[in-house]
């Protein structure tokens, strides 16, 4: 009986990934109480969750982080179609995956804020701006888990497509897309965090909407607390996106969990 207690999990137990950021909340609002340190640049946690409270409840942070959101799904969404697509086709095609390599290459190292410039001459000020600034960065991860899935392919289902004399379409859609699904998942969610992460660049940088926008605005106005707050609202979503899609992932791909895990 003794044992059987012992083993059983305890409930309302702090998860173990929360005592390190709470260990370094507690260290850093010891260290402004008994430093008495008054910075322009920094505040404590104590003043920065009133801040954030503030901003839900009395500023425009739930428009901004809808403009932030808005632009990060458009992003998301073209960067990973174009990916997957050509994913699919240097997969299946050899010559096609020689042909394009260099350009690829090429493309691949090529900082995604460094085409602000050309987008801002293209797009102008917008959601546009931001949206194909993310999708650039989106692109990759698609691409090149996509490529790696279908290469890794058992080659008797490609032996059995053509047994069967399935069309191209047919052997996409019914071979090689259920086959890659958990790879491609995982290939979204990596996506997904990088488009956020350039969804608040570019705010930061040039364009004067959602959160980005409001952290220069905190900033400027030498207010700290605000600013910080500004970056805890973004890590709250972060980490709400990535929970989401993964709770989506185990739930649809449990046969590709593992992968998603570790990615």
């Amino acid at each position: 009986m003794t044992t059987e207690h012992a083993t059983l999990p305890r409930r309302n137990r702090i998860p173990r990934g929360l005592w390190l950021p709470l260990f370094v909340v507690a260290a850093v609002e010891l260290w402004f109480v008994f430093s008495n340190v008054e910075s322009t640049t920094l505040a404590p946690p104590s003043k920065i969750l009133p801040a954030l409270a503030d901003l839900l409840f009395h500023g425009d942070l739930l428009e901004a982080t809808g403009q932030t959101l808005a632009a990060t799904a458009a992003g998301l969404t073209t960067g990973s179609l174009v990916g997957l697509i050509l994913g699919i086709v240097l997969g299946l095609s050899r010559t096609t995956d020689r042909l394009l390599e260099v350009t690829l290459e090429v493309c691949r190292p090529v900082p995604p804020v460094a085409l602000i410039p050309i987008a801002l001459m293209v797009f102008g000020f917008g959601y546009r701006l931001e949206a194909s600034i993310i999708s650039f960065g989106a692109i990759w991860p698609v691409l090149i888990l996509t490529r790696g899935a279908i290469a890794s392919i058992e080659p008797q289902l490609t032996e059995y497509a053509a047994l069967l004399r399935l069309s191209f379409w047919s052997k996409i859609t019914k071979i090689i897309l259920p086959a890659i699904v958990p790879q491609i998942f995982v290939a979204i969610r990596l996506s997904a965090g990088i488009s956020l992460i350039l969804a608040v660049t570019v705010e930061i940088t040039i364009n004067p909407i959602g959160l980005g926008s409001g952290i220069m605005t905190a900033s400027m106005a030498m207010n700290p607390a605000r600013m910080l707050a500004y970056l805890v609202w973004i890590g709250l979503i972060g980490i709400s996106l990535n929970a989401s899609l993964l709770a989506l992932q185990k739930r649809h791909f449990s046969y590709g969990t593992t992968a998603g895990a570790a990615a």
